[in-house]
């Protein structure tokens, strides 16, 4: 029986509500989750509170055991969680983390408009869909040796744009230039890279997509001018992918060290799928060095993906990538650990965030975010379904105040992939779209149904809930026009 958590959680105002730290002995700080009154039933449907509450478990956390307001249920941690512990006692969880490692979004604007697109919309998205492959095991266009792959778990998005995929001035467009410092290719398993070879420039299955959307409203139009957005009409590019199958296999190698980890450090857990070791230790170094080279791999992905979309505009519709204004608006991670430095308490401490289906949001002045966006706040790109819409918003000093510079990553499930393929039996979901003008291109139409509007949370209600509690703030929404998914 469900429990009834509006009795339990103390509601600290209309967009924040606490876990009190007594409701489970041996929570050692308390849950906060963002979430409106309406969404509390959606969001203690599953175990996903329950989660935020074995969270605070872990040895070293500071602050708050955090919920976004996207948060569902997870391997571990819920998915839309967030988590600092402190580096000198605490602890690192690839549960925290997720299987797939840097899942993250980007976002390419264009100079063109929807009249621009629209005539060759179908040739555009069957051209997308026939360069930058999807599904389970895919193959890319790249093919990496097994001799230049630890340069791409070392370099990231940056081996990319040596090789050619890519512009010089894209990698000041990426949370931390794209190639985070620390990776180590010798704690990659052999498997894990073989799995990754021919991967690069692929978007993988599920909710990963790539979307040809249109920006359909501007609520700040300041900020979304230093973006390169200018007006309504106007054609970005919307990309959501991951480490494929290298990040999966990582994070699958480490969880039987952690395991083991846990037992030798004596540290008790709720739940064996939160199973970590402390940051300190070598089984923590190991794997923080493994998932920092899958998230480089992750970065470099996209980033390939990139230039493929660059050559598809430029084949369909003839023009030069460049003279179509095709520039990175920004590329950030959303399933990822990193050593921050933040304020706690008036003082300033070294932490490792865990980011669990969670995206950064530092503010404006925040040395970490690029110069271009410096004045305004680092960009945070929020994908929601392939029915309705998403959005950019730039992330704020409250945010850093209270989430570790942190926000949601998008939609959020409200059905399973299996309960949503029942409810929409005998739908065709791709002609549905189409009726709407969007068009649809996806390895396996039948599993559309997985993907559906009908099983998210509208992510208007979600960035809302964000933007109300000052966490992050609505720049532009857009609205997806072609889809080509997984």
């Amino acid at each position: 029986m469900a429990k009834d958590w509006k009795k339990i959680l103390q509601k600290v105002d209309d967009w924040r509500w606490l876990l009190p730290q007594e409701y489970k002995p041996g929570m050692r700080v308390p849950g906060l989750i963002y979430a409106s009154e309406e969404m509390l039933g959606q969001i203690g449907e599953d175990m996903a509170i329950e989660q935020v509450a074995n969270v605070a478990f872990l040895p070293g956390i500071v602050g708050y055991s955090l919920a976004m307001p996207d948060i569902h249920w997870g391997y571990g941690f819920p998915i839309g969680g967030v988590a600092a512990m402190r580096v000198e006692d605490g602890v690192i969880s690839p549960g925290g983390v997720g299987f797939d490692i840097n899942c993250g979004t980007r976002v390419i604007r264009t100079d063109l408009r929807e009249e621009d697109v629209r005539p060759k919309l179908r040739e555009l998205v069957n051209q997308l869909f026939r360069d930058i492959p999807s599904g389970v095991g895919s193959e890319g266009l790249v093919k990496v040796a097994m001799k230049e792959i630890d340069q791409v778990l070392l370099k990231g998005a940056r081996w990319a744009v040596e090789q050619g995929y890519g512009w010089p001035e894209d990698l000041e467009a990426i949370e931390g230039g794209g190639a985070l410092p620390g990776a180590n290719p010798e704690k990659v398993s052999r498997r894990a890279k073989e799995r990754g070879l021919a991967q690069l420039g692929t978007l993988g299955s599920g909710n990963h997509f790539l979307e040809v959307q249109v920006i359909d409203h501007i609520y700040d139009p300041e900020r979304a001018a230093a973006m390169g957005i200018r007006e309504t009409g106007q054609v970005v590019v919307f990309v959501h992918c991951g480490s494929r199958g290298l990040g999966h296999q990582t994070c699958e190698d480490y969880l039987d060290v952690m395991e083991a980890s846990a037992k030798r450090y004596n540290i008790h857990l709720p739940d064996r799928q939160l199973a970590c070791a402390p940051i300190r230790s070598k089984e923590g170094q190991d794997y923080l060095a493994a998932m920092t080279a899958a998230a480089n791999f992750a970065f470099c992905n996209r980033q390939v993906i990139t230039h493929w979309v660059r050559q598809a505009f430029a084949r369909v519709l003839g023009r030069d990538p460049r003279d179509l204004g095709m520039h990175l608006v920004y590329d950030v991670a959303h399933n990822i650990a990193k050593i921050e430095r933040h304020r706690l308490n008036g003082r300033e401490v070294t932490v490792c965030v865990h980011r669990k289906g969670a995206t950064r949001a530092f503010a404006p002045g925040h040395p970490d975010v690029p110069a271009r966006y410096r004045q305004i706040g680092q960009p945070v790109l929020v994908p929601g379904d392939m029915g309705r819409y998403s959005f950019l918003l730039v992330g704020t000093e409250r945010a850093m105040q209270e989430t570790w510079g942190s926000t949601c990553h998008g939609a959020g499930r409200v059905q399973s992939r299996a309960a949503a393929k029942r409810m929409l039996r005998g739908v065709d979901i791709a002609e549905k779209l189409a009726a709407r003008g969007i068009v649809v291109r996806a390895q396996n139409r039948a599993l559309l149904a997985e993907e559906a509007s009908e099983a998210y949370k509208d992510v208007a209600d979600v960035v809302e809930v964000l933007h109300e509690a000052g966490i992050s703030l609505k720049v532009a929404r857009m609205r997806p026009i072609g889809v080509v998914k997984g």
